[in-house]
């Protein structure tokens, strides 16, 4: 199997091209940033270089894409260009070519305004919830998903959506607590692309990725209500590490996001979760910002 990440520059493609590659697979990265896991530096969307980075490909994860910071930067075309007509176009020219699956690399964001708490509870989101986009970030990515979704129906190629949670560096102390309902670590999102191209699932297939849970549905009201309370039930090794901090913790949590079908499915199971997040920061890694950063901007 010969795999093509792009956007092998940026953390999550970064992370996916390591893993795989520590595993013994083929793997060619492909990014407009200079970088050790871009193997072909420029823009995709350019015939020539795209041709080049697919020739003799067998799978792709597709993690390139503009994010939520170039919203209200990039103009909508270039969202739809990036987002959406350049998924198209890896795609079926792939194809072509002998693509046999892909794994596309997207965002629980998309969820948008269904993962907001109503009637005093917490959302629980799973694959079931319908999203409601609120940026061109969040509505391009799920115009590629429908896409994909069309294309894997009418040809048989097997394609895998990975919606995963928050990922990126934000205060320690929110970070912890949001690998108990709605953040991952960017190795387990690794490690998911990996499972999902080795099970090579037949048909269209979409899911959540976030950290272990301690919560369930029937805690959604406990949760927005008095989260501390909860948390120092569920999760007391976590409470436990706030109180010797001297840290808070949050009075309301708004939403879970289900990655249950991706362990049933995929048999994945994150491992990284908020005595890691403790872990780094007290390794001082800079991806783990201080507790009240966030306040501080």
């Amino acid at each position: 199997m010969t795999i093509l990440v792009t956007g092998s520059a940026g953390r999550i493609g970064r992370t996916i091209y390591i893993h795989l590659a520590n595993l013994g697979y083929q793997v060619r990265g492909v990014d407009l940033t200079p970088c050790s896991t871009a193997d072909l530096v420029g823009d995709l969307c350019d015939d020539t270089l795209r041709r080049q980075a697919l020739e003799g490909v067998t799978a792709l994860v597709h993690s390139a894409a503009l994010h939520a910071p170039h919203v209200g930067l990039a103009p909508v075309q270039r969202f739809q260009q990036i987002n959406v007509t350049l998924t198209q176009q890896l795609v079926e020219e792939g194809v072509n070519l002998g693509l046999q699956q892909v794994v596309f690399t997207s965002t629980t964001a998309l969820y948008g305004h269904s993962s907001k708490p109503t009637e005093g509870r917490a959302a629980w989101v799973d694959e079931q919830v319908s999203p409601q986009p609120r940026t061109i970030y969040h509505s391009t990515k799920l115009e590629a998903e429908h896409w994909l979704r069309n294309f894997s129906e009418q040809t048989r190629l097997p394609v895998t959506v990975l919606r995963m949670s928050r990922c990126f560096p934000e205060a320690v102390n929110m970070m912890a607590v949001y690998r108990l309902s709605r953040g991952i670590d960017a190795r387990d999102v690794a490690c998911a692309h990996e499972l999902a191209l080795r099970r090579s699932l037949p048909g269209f297939n979409l899911f959540n990725l976030s950290g272990c849970t301690p919560f369930s549905r029937q805690d959604t009201q406990t949760l927005y209500e008095d989260a501390a309370s909860l948390i120092r039930q569920k999760q007391p090794e976590l409470a436990d590490e706030f109180d010797r901090r001297g840290w808070t913790l949050p009075t309301s949590l708004d939403r879970v996001y289900d990655a249950g079908a991706a362990n049933r499915a995929l048999g994945w199971q994150p491992k990284h979760g908020f005595e890691s997040v403790l872990a780094l920061y007290d390794q001082g890694l800079a991806e783990v910002l201080p507790p009240g950063w966030q306040a501080a901007r």
